[in-house]
């Protein structure tokens, strides 16, 4: 008997069985927050109402210490702070304000904690939305990301549309979007 000379399966046939895959992630590059600290101490020092104040804004890996003479410019600096964040593509959600703690005086400091990761309770929550959607999607959590696959592309798709249109207190990127 000959040797078959075409394969049992076809890449055709198989093609169908394969799962797309997408990963939901929450993400922001720390160089680019690092450069809109730098622009917004450019801004502190030009601003007419911060001359002669001690007002001063630092950032730390996943931290952003303000410190400034009153509550009136301590909520100039977070709007100000919010428009940098915002212009360097990094999304305001990013941002969990801190207490505002009192110093000597009137001097007030506050820290802000930019929040990278998904949590377990924000995971949940979006597996809960995306299943309650009936799409025909599986979603594995893996670490602080999670991984959606299908077997459609469109489903994928109507997933990550499903999803930015909730409100969740958390920005989404939508990577690795693999057939």
């Amino acid at each position: 008997r000959p040797p078959r000379s075409t394969p049992l399966y076809s890449s055709a046939a198989s093609d169908v069985y394969k799962r797309q895959t997408f990963d939901i992630v929450s993400k922001f590059d720390p160089s680019e927050v690092d450069n809109a600290i730098q622009n917004l101490k450019r801004e502190i020092v030009q601003r007419y109402d911060f001359k002669n104040s001690n007002s001063e804004i630092e950032f730390e890996r996943e931290l952003i210490i303000i410190k400034t003479d009153d509550d009136y410019k301590l909520t100039q600096l977070q709007e100000m702070l919010k428009v940098q964040i915002t212009k360097r593509g990094i999304d305001v959600k990013a941002l969990d304000m801190g207490k505002v703690e009192m110093s000597a005086g009137q001097a007030v400091r506050q820290t802000i904690t930019m929040m990278q990761g998904i949590n377990k309770g924000i995971s949940k929550e979006i597996i809960k939305i995306i299943k309650e959607s009936k799409i025909k999607v599986q979603v594995s959590i893996q670490g602080d990301e999670l991984r959606v696959s299908g077997k459609k592309r469109d489903d994928l798709q109507q997933t990550i549309t499903l999803l930015k249109t909730q409100n969740l207190d958390l920005p989404l990127q939508f990577i690795n979007f693999r057939d």
